[in-house]
């Protein structure tokens, strides 16, 4: 089973091979989510050429179906955020 890495453990990763302290580490990574977070919510689009892209797209407002009672809905039209991963990502899982 493949190992699911989360933040604290890609923190402890990254700190071991570039003699940081993991404490450093959190806090670049800290930071770089927010700057994503910040860029995308704002409307830009964020791209790491080779590894991802990251944009904020529109929904339109839709009609739903709720799935227990088959009642027709409105969906609000709203904001999404769209991953694309890049040529480096897709040749490392090959």
């Amino acid at each position: 089973m493949a190992e699911t890495i989360n933040k604290t453990t890609l923190a402890s990763k990254i700190a071991a091979t570039t003699d940081l302290s993991q404490a450093k580490v959190t806090a670049v990574l800290d930071a770089l989510f927010d700057e994503v977070s910040s860029a995308v919510k704002a409307g830009d689009k964020v791209s790491i050429p080779g590894f991802f892209s990251a944009e904020r797209t529109e929904t339109a407002a839709r009609t739903g179906r709720n799935p227990q009672t088959g009642e027709e809905i409105k969906i609000a039209a709203g904001h999404r955020v769209k991953l694309t991963a890049g040529s480096k990502l897709k040749a490392a899982v090959k």
